[in-house]
């Protein structure tokens, strides 16, 4: 993995998976034992089971191999909380996460608490490959980071279904602003370079740094918002094919899609379930949990579109990572995207760039090359991390990824526009 420690001292090491495990612990806190069994679709997978998957990973990449007298609590974890790493052996289904009752949470937590014991007392000796245990466990810590996203936003998907409508944080408006005008700014063009330049942690996918050519840019300085797209909406932006990509019609009409994931039409108001519970759409917040399908045909629709991935790391590159990000395990934040914030957080971007690899890229040896580069296909990159990401993992070269029809994330999306 293209990856190098910040700072390697052990005890730093140690500090950085304290606070990523504690992170996690902090957000299935509110969590009954159901609602720690929810699988609502395939794509999603319980917190029951986004706990027992990061402790593996630990133990898959770093006790077993590195620590010859490590034992597992129960041998039979590895079959049930391995993903998608084909080289480290059979896998549960994972559609039929949801239906693993046993190990129950307590057993869950035991194991967890197992894995890190060993992993301290590993990290606490001098090892000739201290170097190289390092390195992992903090790719550990970064993997368990994308997993309380995930965590937060499958959690999101499954209670929206229930017709009480539960709350995961305690109600609380959104404050209301002023509405801020669709202004834009422009970037010159020319050789350039993106990419991770080596310094700190990144994911393989982030690499090579390399050279390519822009043309002129324009790049809006908001994202949409929700009053943006209500416009759109009420223009008859859902039906008009005109604005759409012939497979993305065909999907919007085949799902049945008039508005965002998650909304709904209340007194003649927009409303949208959130981890708060029921609100009202704040029109000035980011729009939310649309597909790149969707945005690619508002991005249409105004007369403009998706910015590159390149533009979008080039035009925010020297901007500081400040914004509605996921906090520390005292308090994770507002969880949902807020009027008012910057480049970083509220709402991931989607970009036109397909997920691919960088010139010179070549997935490492092992099961941990399966991390990025056999999903480097079909999917589309997003930038700018959002509302449910750590704030520790964000970087101008992050490269997220998901299919175009998926929204259950949290999607929204930029403009940007040529320069004639």
């Amino acid at each position: 993995m293209n990856q190098t420690l910040t700072a390697a001292s052990p005890n730093n090491l140690i500090d950085l998976f304290q606070r990523t495990r504690a992170r996690t612990d902090a957000l299935v806190a509110p969590l009954c034992p159901e609602d720690m069994m929810l699988q609502s679709m395939e794509d999603a997978s319980p917190a029951k089971w986004h706990l027992a998957h990061t402790t593996w990973f630990f133990e898959e990449f770093i006790l077993k191999p590195h620590e010859p007298g490590y034992t597992s609590l129960d041998d039979r974890f590895a079959f049930l909380f391995n993903s998608y790493y084909v080289q480290a052996g059979p896998r549960h289904a994972r559609d039929k996460r949801g239906l693993v009752s046993r190990p129950d949470g307590q057993a869950v937590r035991d194991y967890r608490s197992h894995v890190e014991d060993s992993l301290a007392a590993l990290l606490s000796r001098n090892r000739e490959d201290a170097d190289e245990i390092a390195r992992l466990v903090e790719l550990g810590c970064h993997h368990e980071m994308q997993h309380q996203e995930l965590l937060v936003t499958d959690l999101l998907h499954g209670l929206s279904f229930n017709p009480l409508m539960p709350t995961y944080k305690d109600p609380e408006p959104v404050q209301v602003t002023e509405e801020v005008p669709l202004t834009y700014t422009r970037h010159p063009g020319g050789m350039d370079e993106i990419g991770h330049a080596g310094n700190g942690f990144a994911y393989d996918c982030e690499g090579p740094r390399h050279k390519l050519y822009l043309q002129d840019f324009d790049m809006a300085d908001r994202p949409v918002t929700n009053a943006d797209w209500i416009a759109f909406m009420e223009d008859g932006g859902y039906r008009d094919a005109r604005h759409w990509l012939m497979e993305g019609h065909a999907v919007a009409t085949r799902e049945g899609w008039q508005h965002p994931l998650y909304w709904w039409r209340q007194d003649d108001e927009w409303w949208t379930y959130t981890l708060r519970g029921p609100q009202p759409v704040a029109l000035n917040a980011p729009v939310v949990h649309v597909s790149y399908y969707e945005a690619e045909a508002f991005a249409r629709w105004a007369g403009a579109r998706l910015p590159t991935e390149a533009e979008h790391e080039i035009a925010f590159r020297d901007v500081p990572i400040e914004g509605n990000l996921m906090g520390e395990a005292k308090d994770t934040g507002a969880l949902r995207p807020l009027p008012g914030q910057g480049v970083w957080g509220d709402v991931w971007e989607w970009t036109s760039s397909d997920f691919a690899p960088y010139p010179g890229f070549r997935a490492p040896e092992g099961a941990l090359g399966e991390y990025n580069g056999k999903f480097m296909v079909n999917q589309r990159v997003l930038r700018g991390g959002s509302c449910a990401t750590p704030r520790e993992q964000m970087r101008p070269t992050y490269r997220t990824f998901f299919y175009p029809h998926q929204r259950w994330q949290m999607l929204g999306l930029r403009l940007a526009k040529d320069v004639v």
